[in-house]
């Protein structure tokens, strides 16, 4: 029998466990942490969007970093197998708007539970509060690394060539344990309370794996501007959104909701906006553009019909017809526009200068929140250096990858924990064969 050893117990580690063991190998599953799934409780506000049933093509579209390298997890156990299987474990599931999968309870508890059950049916042998310090490799030698007639061409093919391979890991208390195959899937560096503290980067670059550019993403972001934090807890839905560096050039538009925060700007439309564009947007400025359903004429008209209707009303009052009310005194004041006068009275000009501002609300982005509000980690393990049919590396055998330790991620949505499931479902499952 087989013997794994899966370090790290998030969504991508105990699926990782669940499908080795299911599949006749002897698995351990080592958390540092006194209990499984920390990171799952929190998600989704503590109800775990837990996948997303869009249809397949729309799936990739939402997957920003190595999509292509994601398609073979994917395609060996994508969404809808996930529901089933979610189902098959006992826990129903319900679809809410955006395609976004829930737990019908609500509870991520129940996500967790539901993971718990099988590990302990499927035979995993859990053991929390047990943190690893590193893998245990061994040298390959040049036999093992490809044959004589494998050379020239063939051999180029295959870079990077496997250097070692893996035995085990030790503990930080210094025991070793060894293994067959070993199973990364320590998480990122978001939500470090959760025990994502970078240890899965570091023993990756201790096998001489590459780890590219690592950012926070799906984060909200800082500005400058006063108004935010006056208008905190303001949450604008059917609001075109574009994205500028400091150049001014578009980086990426939206359409949709965005929150303002004591510290700058949040919502979906900024947070799929840093996943796409990261950390490009600072020093640049997001773009608001209150009216999107109105061609500037029919939005010109739109202001005429509501200052005469208001016409003898002070425009503080009037403005709340245009936008929400706690925005009204800040549209104003950009407009240039005194709360007190009559809306009778507003000139020609001000009125241009309304519905300007109105079109292109601009609030300065200073910075990006950090790792411990970030729902994901942009960048992680380099995936040309692993197997996208087995997520093994290519360059030290027996060690495999899962979830947000690799160089994958994706927007809002339930996508996210797609890519643990399926990149844990399909590390297991290789790691467990016999070769």
């Amino acid at each position: 029998m087989k013997t794994v050893i899966v370090i790290g117990g998030g969504a991508a580690g105990m699926t990782a466990a669940i499908a080795a063991a299911g599949a006749g190998a002897a698995v351990t599953l080592l958390e540092k942490n006194e209990k499984l799934g920390k990171k799952i409780y929190i998600t989704g506000k503590g109800r775990c969007n837990l996948t997303n049933a869009c249809d397949m093509q729309e799936f990739t579209g939402h997957v920003v970093s190595n999509p292509r390298f994601f398609l073979s997890a994917l395609h060996g156990f994508d969404n809808v197998q996930t529901v089933e299987w979610f189902e098959s474990l006992g826990m129903p599931t319900k679809t809410e708007r955006g395609a976004r999968v829930f737990p019908v309870s609500d509870k991520s508890s129940d996500v967790i539970r539901a993971l718990e059950r099988e590990c302990r049916r499927t035979g995993v042998s859990v053991h929390l509060r047990t943190e690893v310090k590193g893998l245990l490799t061994e040298p390959v030698n040049a036999a093992e690394n490809g044959s004589a007639e494998d050379s020239g061409k063939e051999r180029k093919k295959r870079k990077p060539a496997v250097t070692s391979r893996v035995t085990g890991v030790v503990l930080s208390d210094g025991t070793k344990l060894s293994a067959d195959s070993v199973i990364l899937a320590t998480g990122g560096l978001s939500y470090p309370t959760t025990g994502s503290t970078g240890d899965g980067y570091r023993m990756a670059r201790a096998t001489g794996h590459t780890v590219t550019r690592l950012l926070p993403s799906l984060v909200s972001l800082v500005s400058p501007d006063t108004c935010c934090a006056e208008l905190a807890g303001l949450s604008l839905r059917n609001v075109g959104v574009s994205f500028r560096n400091a150049d001014g050039k578009s980086l990426f538009e939206d359409f949709g909701e965005l929150l303002f925060t004591h510290r700058g700007i949040s919502g979906p439309t900024v947070l799929t906006a840093t996943a796409f564009c990261a950390d490009a947007l600072v020093g640049g400025t997001v773009v608001l553009d209150l009216k999107p359903g109105l061609r500037d004429d029919l939005l010109d008209a739109r202001i005429v019909r509501d200052f005469e209707a208001g016409h003898a009303k002070a425009m503080g009052n009037v403005i709340g017809g245009l936008v929400p009310a706690a925005l009204g005194a800040e549209v104003l004041r950009r407009s240039g526009i005194p709360a007190a006068k009559k809306a009778g009275e507003v000139t020609k000009e001000e009125r241009r200068r309304l519905a300007e501002t109105l079109r292109h609300f601009t609030i300065a982005v200073s910075g990006m929140g950090g790792y411990n509000e970030a729902v994901v980690t942009k960048g992680g393990v380099e995936t040309s250096e692993v197997n996208p049919s087995t997520m093994e590396s290519r360059l030290t055998r027996g060690l495999y990858f899962a979830g947000e330790l690799l160089d994958l991620d994706a927007t809002t949505g339930g996508f996210n924990l797609q890519i643990a499931w399926s990149t844990g479902m399909l590390a297991g499952r290789s790691a467990a064969k016999e070769t």
